[in-house]
């Protein structure tokens, strides 16, 4: 029987947008399983809680990728390498938008793969998906402009609902 390979797309997902979910598909088509896995990041301060983006995470695949059926969404706290060894992933797989974001995460993919081996596999999401940015889409609902092309109407319609509270 051959081994079942197993890939975790790790991030923040503060919101979830369709680059990520672009970059999930991608990841689905070249492993047997991928886990969606949202980082806590104690240098960020999300906009969602961890309840909430788990929920949207769940929400976005089912209705932005509702035949892939090797999409799990979980969670986890401390170093990437640790619980990428744990759940016995054959890669960790990072979206690269653009250039700059090649440093850092080069960075991290040489750091993790000296902390437990791990491998690291880029994919670049579709080019209209190249200047997505989380951060871009929350500032852009803060001031109330329609962010419908960008994410999944799940999360167009909790960003409405945040930014009324």
């Amino acid at each position: 029987m051959a081994k079942s390979r197993k890939a975790i797309y790790p991030g923040t997902f503060d919101p979830i947008t369709n680059g990520h979910l672009d970059v999930i598909g991608r990841a689905a088509e070249l492993f047997d399983e991928v886990i969606v896995v949202l980082a806590r990041n104690s240098a960020k301060a999300p906009l969602f809680s961890d309840k909430e983006r788990i929920a949207l995470c769940k929400e976005a695949v089912k209705e932005y990728l509702p035949k892939k059926k090797n999409i799990t969404i979980d969670s986890f706290d401390g170093l990437l390498a640790e619980y990428a060894k744990k759940q016995k992933a054959a890669a960790v797989v990072r979206g690269l938008r653009v250039l700059s974001d090649f440093e850092y995460e080069f960075q991290m993919a040489l750091m993790n793969r000296k902390l437990e081996d791990v491998t690291t596999v880029f994919l670049m999401p579709n080019e209209k998906y190249t200047y997505l940015t989380s951060t871009l889409i929350r500032e852009i609902a803060q001031y109330g402009s329609d962010v419908s092309d960008f994410v999944p109407d799940c999360v167009a319609r909790e960003l409405k609902k945040k930014f009324k509270e």
